[in-house]
């Protein structure tokens, strides 16, 4: 029986990488000082494997950016609008044009835009999309994978076994940028430089290869199941000397069960966490040459592993084909988990004691090989930790419960359909056509951050930290004053981040220092944990957004971040249906909501980028998600008057499989994401006719670049020509937080002139 790691998280315990990536990006450090803090991170991933004992130690698990962009590099799969930059770059870096690719380039006379970015399937982690072409070449371009190789093969003192994405999955990840073809068309191309690259591993002592193949575990068209068995089939006739291990993961392989098992590999790995019940078919249909990797220890989430319901797993199919052909591992990739429990010093130890991070999920995968092999010592300890938890009045409030069983449909409904609120609202608000606005959040900076830090620490009072943040909030004021929005926002330099600060006032939450997960490239998030029923003692954002409100004739956007968004972004509790805490959260959230109102707020924005992230990767799962999700933010937006107007914002997501349900949550204005896909979600909006009012983000805030005001006209005529002009707002694609001011003073000021240019040429044909 083997132990085995899929991937590790590669940020550092401290958020190294991302500190370095941004000082790198800044000019601040050379590309030598950024490589030895990879390498730092790498070697200690690396010690923190050996020593747990994992027999099957991942390597190329580490990336600067992103594992979808580095086997897009690998693979040659470089969209030509790169070439110059290519030429740009000095000779034989490819580090630049990677960052090039993800961050967009705007230097050396060339302004070019970056790739797309969406959610990788239902987690909040970000991927660069792979931009395909009818006549898409692949060559082996980037050395990263063999250098991270060896090097681990060097440190580890054995051969690591790299993780590459499989050629299926690569390109169902990615999009066609051509009409005319299927991507999954392009496998038979893509398929020799497969097998040069595990050729090339094995010749450099590679004995094991583990090929990510995630949508195994999703509906699969008939091409797509052919494309797998003629991919591995054509790899393992051009192959041998060398394992191929496939994972799966997020979900069960159901009718993909007999595909996956007859793969010409050495080993699967399937999430027994997300999909136990997968465990019987899998066994009923495994062939004898098959090794079965068992996902048995949470890679999503932060809480303690339950030896016996795990071992009861291990047990059935040690029973049915022995321990010489089982590995035991995490569900999937420890990236989504945080670095390390024992960072977290300030924890209660009782509720520490429920919990693991990714460090204390290789010891769990240990332990459950040394219980396997009858050494029961930690079988115990681990059970007292559950029925602790199971029986905390920490965790249950009756009077929570209650609110959330009393719900009724009513709560879910705004006083009159949109048609009539849109009407009052236009006479209240008397905005021009193409009103402009931003998403929320303004540039956070090194000052600001270091004023928050100050607080913690008590080198400052509260007092003097709030009037700091008055004058960063007023200061903003005038600056969106002095560009001309229409509708502003306060900034939220307050916050921390747009789900923990809500969290931290919210009860059933606990937070930790140092318990990051990468959200996208350097950017880091710190998920609240959720460990019992939630509720809302007091006001969360009144005094700031009346504060900011009272210093502006213009409109000031109260901010709130929506139930299934906070549900999505936050650690949540597994003792109960995610559907139950979602009310919960929508319940406090409905009363921030009319607290915002009563204090004279009219226009409300809450947020939810992560309603499409939470779908389920299997379609026939997707309405009861849909209905108890959409509901959920009903109910947190449906406790104002027809003239208070409610907005929300998503973002990085694809809306034409469930665009009614979108519109079924009946926001007065959506914002969405759409200037790297050049407004290409938007066709999804105007082909249902979408009735309601849509901000579509005309400018990326992912990248540093600045879009000319021509660039956002052309976007906002394309807009007009899908949309009633009257309906369109005019915005970024996202918040400002993570940005710099100049970039995001000439972005707005740009965006506020193409606004302009747009209103006249919809007025100029009336006034002919």
């Amino acid at each position: 029986m083997l132990k085995n790691n899929l991937g590790y998280p590669r940020v550092g315990s401290h958020r190294q990488l991302k500190k370095a990536c941004e000082q790198y990006w800044a000019g601040k450090i050379d590309k030598g000082e950024l490589h030895q803090v990879a390498r730092k991170i790498k070697e200690e991933n690396w010690q923190l494997q050996i020593d747990a004992g994992i027999d099957l130690i991942p390597c190329n698990d580490f990336s600067y950016y992103d594992q979808v962009l580095d086997m897009s590099l690998l693979l040659g799969v470089i969209p030509t609008r790169y070439t110059q930059v290519v030429s740009s770059v000095k000779e034989n870096d490819e580090l630049d044009l990677y960052f090039a690719m993800a961050r967009g380039y705007q230097k050396d006379g060339l302004d070019v835009t970056a790739m797309e970015m969406t959610k990788w399937f239902d987690t909040n982690y970000h991927y660069i999309v792979p931009e395909f072409t009818a006549n898409q070449e692949f060559r082996v371009f980037s050395e990263k994978l063999y250098a991270e190789f060896n090097y681990a093969h060097q440190y580890c003192g054995k051969a690591a076994k790299p993780v590459i994405i499989g050629p299926v999955s690569y390109l169902l990840l990615g999009k066609e940028k051509e009409e005319g073809f299927e991507r999954i068309d392009l496998i038979k191309k893509l398929v020799p430089v497969y097998v040069e690259i595990i050729n090339r591993l094995k010749a450099l002592g590679a004995e094991w290869v583990q090929l990510d193949e995630p949508y195994l575990a999703l509906d699969l068209s008939k091409k797509e199941k052919e494309a797998f068995a003629y991919a591995y089939q054509a790899i393992s006739n051009r192959i041998s000397g060398i394992k191929i291990l496939v994972a799966t993961y997020f979900d069960a392989l159901l009718d993909n069960t007999h595909l996956a098992v007859n793969l010409p590999i050495a080993a699967l790995h399937i999430d027994l966490v997300r999909a136990p019940g997968q465990l019987d078919e899998v066994l009923a249909l495994i062939p004898e040459r098959l090794s079965l990797s068992l996902g048995v220890v949470d890679g999503r989430n932060v809480w303690k592993n339950n030896y016996q319901q795990s071992l009861e797993l291990v047990n059935q199919a040690t029973a049915a084909i022995g321990s010489d052909r089982i590995m035991i591992a995490p569900s999937c990739s420890l990236l989504h988990s945080p670095y390390d429990l024992d960072l977290e010093t300030q924890l209660d130890y009782g509720l520490k004691n429920w919990m693991a991070f990714a460090k204390q999920k290789l010891t769990e995968v240990k332990e459950l090989f040394d219980i396997s092999q009858g050494n029961t010592t930690s079988l115990q300890a681990n059970q007292q930790a559950l029925d602790t938890r199971s029986s905390s009045k920490l965790v249950h409030k009756e009077v929570v419960k209650q609110r959330v069983a009393d719900i009724t449909d009513t709560d879910a409904q705004r006083g009159s359909a949109f048609a009539i609120r849109q009407q009052l609202q236009q006479k209240r608000f008397q905005l021009p056509l193409f009103p402009t606005t931003t998403i929320g959040s303004f540039p956070q900076t090194d000052d600001i951050r270091k004023l928050r830090a100050k607080l913690k620490k008590g080198e400052i009072t509260q007092a003097e930290y709030e009037q700091a943040i008055e004058q960063a909030t007023i200061d903003t004021i005038r600056l969106q004053e002095e560009i001309g929005l229409d509708v502003l926002v306060h900034g939220e330099f307050e916050r921390n981040d747009m789900v923990e600060y809500f969290g931290e006032q919210l009860e059933g939450y606990l937070f930790t220092q140092n318990g990051w997960v990468q959200s996208y490239g350097s950017r880091c998030v710190k998920p609240p944990v959720i460990y019992g029923d939630v509720s809302r003692p007091k006001d969360m954002t009144v005094r700031w957004s009346s504060f900011a409100a009272a210093q502006t004739e213009k409109h000031m956007k109260g901010m709130l971040t929506g139930p299934i968004t906070i549900l999505q972004w936050s650690f949540v509790r597994d003792d109960q249906p995610r559907s139950v805490t979602a009310n919960q959260i929508a319940l406090a959230i409905r009363d921030e909501v009319v607290a915002l109102e009563q204090a004279g707020i009219g226009i409300i924005q809450i947020d939810e980028p992560a309603i499409r992230e939470g779908l389920p990767l299997r379609k026939a799962n997707w309405p009861t998600y849909l209905d108890w999700a959409i509901k959920a933010f009903r109910i947190s937006a449906s406790g104002v008057q027809n003239e208070t107007q409610i907005h929300t914002h998503m973002c990085y997501s694809e809306f034409n499989d469930i665009i009614e349900n979108i519109a079924a949550m009946d926001a007065d204005v959506i914002t969405i994401e759409t200037s790297r896909s050049q407004m290409e979600l938007l066709e999804a909006f105007a082909d249902f006719e979408y009735p309601n009012e849509i901000g579509p983000g005309v400018y990326d805030i992912h990248s540093p670049r600045v879009p000319s005001t021509e660039e956002m006209v052309s976007l906002l005529e394309k807009a007009a020509t899908l949309l009633p002009a009257e309906n369109i707002w005019v915005n970024p694609d996202c918040g400002l937080k993570t940005r710099k001011w100049p970039e995001t003073k000439a972005a707005l000021e740009n965006m506020v002139a193409a606004a302009k240019q747009a209103r006249e040429k919809q007025v100029e044909p009336e006034t002919l």
